[in-house]
C-alpha cells in the first residue's frame, strides 16, 4: 500500500493512502489513535462554521453517520477551515466524530493539497485500505444518504439503475410507499392508505415553513384545493416536508391536505428523485401515474383552478387564451374599469 505523497497528486478517485502518513504529524499521532481507524471506511470532511452550505450539510452527514455507526466500520474525520480556535471548538462540539486538531496546520495543509480541496463542504470517502472511493461524498450523501454505503462505484451504479427503473415504473405507490409505511397522514394524525390516491391527480407539495415564498403560496394552493373539492374533482395534495423540526412541520401542515409523516426518509428521496432545485415546488402526478408537471406552483399561482388538471393540453389551451387576450388588448381594456374611464393629471384634472 503506497504512502501519501507530500505534493499534489494527479488523480483523486482510486488514489491509495496510508492512514498513518495521511493523518499523523511529526509531533502527534492522535485524533483518536490512528491505529483504531484500520479496517474502517473513512470520510474526510472539509468544513467550517462560517460556510452556510456546510452548516446545512453537517446535520445530514450526522444523521447518516449515526445510521452507519451500527455497522462499526465507518468513521469521519473533521478537517476544519475555521479561522480561529473558538469557532472551531463551537462547531466541532456538535459533531459525533473525530477531528484533526485545530493547531495541526501541517496536516491541514497536507490534506488540502493531497485531495485538491478548492471549496467546502467537501467530503472524500476512502475504503478500509485507504483507496479513494470518491471525492464527491457531499453529493452522494445528499442524494442517497446511508443507502450509498459502502460508497463504491458499483453501489452508486446500482442505485442509479434503481432510479431509472423507478422512473420507468412510476406510480403513486412507488413514490409514496416505503418498506415500513403504506399510508399518508392527515393534520389530526389519521392514516390514509396510499392506495386511496390511485387514479387521482395528486400534487406533491414540497415545503419548508421558514421559506417565505412557500408561506405566501400556501393560501393560494389551499384555495385551489378547496374549490376543486367543491367541484367534486379527484384531486389531492400531499405535503412533502423538508423541515428539520416538528414545530415547523406542524406549522406547514395547518392546511387541509395530506402529508408524509415528519422526518420520513421518503421526503428527501423524493426531493432528489424530482431533482428539486427550488423550494416552492408542486409536482403534479396524473391519474395515469405519469408526472404531468414538475414545477406547477407558478401555474397554480397565475391561473388558479383554471390550470386543473395540469395536463400539457390544458397549459397549451391557457397559452392560446393569453395570446388571444394580448392580440385583443387596447389601452382602454387596460385602463378602463366600469365607469372609471379616465386617469388623473398632476393638477388633479380628469383626462
Amino acid at each position: 500500500m503506497a504512502e501519501a505523497a507530500n505534493d499534489v497528486v494527479e488523480t483523486i478517485n482510486g488514489d491509495c493512502h496510508d492512514f498513518n502518513s495521511l493523518l499523523s504529524s511529526s509531533d502527534r499521532d492522535f485524533l483518536v489513535k490512528i491505529d483504531s481507524l484500520k479496517g474502517k471506511k473513512l470520510g474526510l470532511y472539509f468544513s467550517a462554521s462560517w460556510c452556510g452550505p456546510c452548516r446545512r450539510f453537517t446535520p445530514v452527514l450526522i444523521q447518516v453517520y449515526y445510521e452507519l455507526s451500527q455497522k462499526g466500520d465507518f468513521e469521519v474525520v473533521f478537517v476544519s477551515a475555521n479561522k480561529n480556535e473558538e469557532s472551531f471548538n463551537s462547531y466541532f462540539s456538535k459533531m459525533p466524530w473525530t477531528e484533526v486538531p485545530f493547531s495541526d496546520l501541517e496536516t491541514h495543509k497536507h490534506l488540502d493539497e493531497s485531495f485538491k480541496v478548492t471549496g467546502i463542504p467537501h467530503l472524500v470517502l476512502l475504503d478500509e485500505n485507504g483507496k479513494v472511493l470518491t471525492d464527491e461524498g457531499v453529493e452522494i450523501i445528499r442524494k442517497y444518504g446511508e443507502e450509498g454505503y459502502p460508497f463504491t462505484s458499483e453501489k452508486i451504479r446500482e442505485l442509479k439503475d434503481m432510479e431509472e427503473k423507478a422512473r420507468k415504473d412510476q406510480s403513486i405507490k412507488t413514490l409514496l410507499v416505503s418498506p415500513s409505511r403504506d399510508f399518508v397522514v392527515t393534520s389530526d394524525g389519521n392514516k390514509v392508505p396510499v392506495s386511496e390516491l390511485e387514479r387521482k391527480t395528486v400534487g406533491l407539495c414540497f415545503s419548508i415553513s421558514s421559506f417565505k415564498p412557500y408561506a405566501d403560496f400556501t393560501p393560494k394552493l389551499t384555495e385551489v384545493y378547496k374549490k376543486l373539492k367543491v367541484k367534486g374533482e379527484n384531486f389531492e395534495v400531499v405535503m412533502i416536508s423538508l423541515n428539520y423540526d416538528e414545530e415547523s412541520f406542524k406549522q406547514s401542515f395547518a392546511s387541509p391536505w395530506l402529508a408524509l409523516p415528519f422526518k420520513d426518509k421518503s421526503c428527501k428521496k423524493l426531493a432528489t428523485y424530482f431533482e428539486l432545485s427550488i423550494l416552492q415546488t408542486v409536482v403534479i402526478i396524473g391519474s395515469d401515474r405519469k408526472t404531468l408537471h414538475p414545477k406547477a406552483a407558478d401555474a397554480i399561482e397565475e391561473h388558479g383552478v383554471e390550470a386543473y388538471p395540469f395536463t400539457p393540453e390544458k397549459f397549451a389551451e391557457l397559452e392560446e387564451i393569453e395570446k388571444s387576450k394580448e392580440a385583443a388588448q387596447t389601452l382602454e381594456s387596460i385602463l378602463v374599469s366600469g365607469n372609471l374611464d379616465y386617469v388623473i393629471g398632476k393638477d388633479g384634472d380628469k383626462v
